[in-house]
């Protein structure tokens, strides 16, 4: 009997909606975008069927989180097969993306994955071309829920070098790469979807 290599993260089915939403007002109408940091692949599958004008490739630097991956797109006909892709590296194994998504990575990742990211992105994308990312945020110094806090308290108690990010350092480090701010988005459950271009 074979063991199903998908993985499963609750927390897609609740926001996948809502990121699609606003990739929609996004992302170009057509190229290739790169997903940093897919995780399961679940969110690759469902954006990449909602947005078919698109080809899709996604990445992850966990062998099990690319077998996920693969098993949940295997059916898909815009997703290209995963790569091994580590956002701190100062390399990455694809040349050139339309659009840069990333999920819910930078607050499960030590600071230099995101600084990584803004390098890398600035590096692939084309002038204009957006960096999309999800997740929690501090604004101001602040958490901006009570929710927000203790999640921060609990990804730091499993790793030092975790945690949710200010946006004010994220927008600095992604400036300092070659990036502009377009526009920050209220979501669902106090997350922010915040959206950079290349200059």
């Amino acid at each position: 009997m074979t063991t199903d290599p998908r993985r499963h993260a609750p927390a897609t089915q609740r926001n996948r909606e809502p990121i699609l939403e606003v990739l929609r007002t996004v992302l170009p109408q057509r190229g290739t975008v790169l997903e940093v940091a897919s995780g399961t692949g679940e969110h690759a599958v469902f954006l990449s069927a909602a947005l078919p004008h698109l080809v899709w490739q996604p990445s992850d630097p966990d062998p099990g989180n690319r077998a996920s991956i693969e098993a949940w797109t295997a059916d898909a006909v815009s997703v290209r097969p995963p790569l091994d892709l580590d956002a701190a590296a100062d390399s990455w194994p694809v040349d050139a993306a339309d659009a840069v998504v990333c999920i819910n990575m930078i607050h499960i990742a030590p600071w230099s994955a995101c600084l990584g990211l803004m390098r890398g992105a600035a590096r692939l994308l084309p002038p204009g071309g957006p960096l999309c990312l999800y997740g929690p945020y501090r604004r101001g110094g602040a958490h901006t829920a009570p929710g927000n806090e203790s999640f921060d308290a609990g990804l730091r108690a499993q790793d030092p070098a975790w945690g949710v990010r200010d946006l004010e350092a994220v927008t600095e480090a992604a400036v300092a790469a070659g990036l502009r701010p377009d526009r920050v988005v209220e979501m669902p459950a106090n997350n922010l979807t915040v959206v950079f271009r290349r200059l």
